[in-house]
């Protein structure tokens, strides 16, 4: 068992925020996914206080080594999220985490006001990715932005507050270091890079929103430096992810000083990859630093949702 912010989890690994939807899956496996459940947390979608249709599409594009995504945060909004999807989430076997994000403080407040009510939640993440209406910045590019941010929520609940880092920043470990000086319990990085794709015929970019964030083994090895920087300069747990598709790549980040390790784009291929990677975890931890009879081979998913027992 691991001890994450007063939560006791049966392994180190969780999911990304928006890379796993627990509802859909729940109507595809039926009680199979509460019985073998992939992940030893659940983090909800970004929710934001309206509801968001998303962007326009296209809103996928496979890119070498990777995934770049423009979905455009799309959810039922705060009352739609507490009346339709918290009751179906707060089935699930594991703890819960909802993950919000709002463009002001005030927005920000009112979301961890009316989440930190529920007693189903069991953590609050916050999603810092989003352009400040002041500074034109992503809040969480900018040290002074983020402090006020955590400052301003911290006293609105007592739940563990985890805060979600952008990579697109000059310093993460300063923005890291001025979430956990405003109050933060924990922060979990890399979100996706920013990127662009453009249409072969038209030299235009493919993408409904222009850009989206990329993600997949791509940004791997810039997940690594950025989770090793940010563990030396903080004391408070840190969930290291990005392109995690075996358990040698989350034992890497454990390695520099992640907590929990958070799988995103691999689940888009695997649905169960949640539940492989920790029982490959579980084994490089028994076999030893260098292991190399542990088998990482990569299954296609089983329509049933066989994940096993990954405890």
């Amino acid at each position: 068992m691991i001890d994450f912010c007063g939560l006791r989890l049966a392994h180190p690994i969780i999911n990304g925020s928006g890379t796993f939807d627990a509802i859909a899956a729940r109507r595809a496996f039926g009680d199979a996914l509460l019985e073998a459940f992939p992940f030893s947390a659940f983090v909800s979608k970004t929710i934001t206080l309206a509801p968001r249709a998303g962007n326009p599409p296209p809103r996928l594009w496979e890119a070498p080594a990777g995934m770049i995504n423009s979905i455009g945060l799309p959810n039922r909004g705060l009352d739609g999220y507490l009346e339709h999807d918290l009751p179906q989430l707060a089935r699930l076997p594991v703890p819960l985490v909802t993950n919000v994000m709002g463009s002001t403080e005030t927005e920000v407040a009112r979301l961890v006001e009316a989440v930190d009510a529920r007693d189903e939640v069991a953590a609050i993440e916050l999603n810092v990715s989003c352009p400040n209406v002041e500074t034109g910045l992503d809040i969480g590019a900018d040290p002074a932005s983020l402090g006020s941010l955590v400052r301003a929520v911290r006293r609105l609940t007592r739940k563990p507050l985890i805060v979600k880092l952008t990579p697109n920043t000059a310093d993460v470990a300063a923005v890291a270091a001025a979430a956990e000086e405003a109050g933060a319990d924990a922060v979990s990085l890399i979100n996706t890079l920013r990127a662009m794709a453009l249409d072969p015929a038209s030299g235009t970019p493919w993408l409904g929103g222009r850009t989206g964030g990329l993600s997949g083994p791509a940004i791997r090895s810039v997940a690594l430096a950025q989770v090793a920087a940010v563990a030396l300069r903080v004391s408070v747990p840190v969930v290291g992810m990005g392109g995690v598709a075996n358990g040698i790549h989350a034992k890497d980040l454990i390695s520099v000083g992640a907590v929990l390790v958070a799988v995103g784009t691999e689940s888009f291929r695997d649905p169960c990859a949640g539940a492989r990677i920790a029982r490959e975890l579980k084994s490089l931890q028994i076999a030893g630093s260098g292991s190399s009879n542990v088998n990482v081979a990569e299954p296609q998913p089983e329509v049933d949702l066989n994940c096993g027992n990954s405890s």
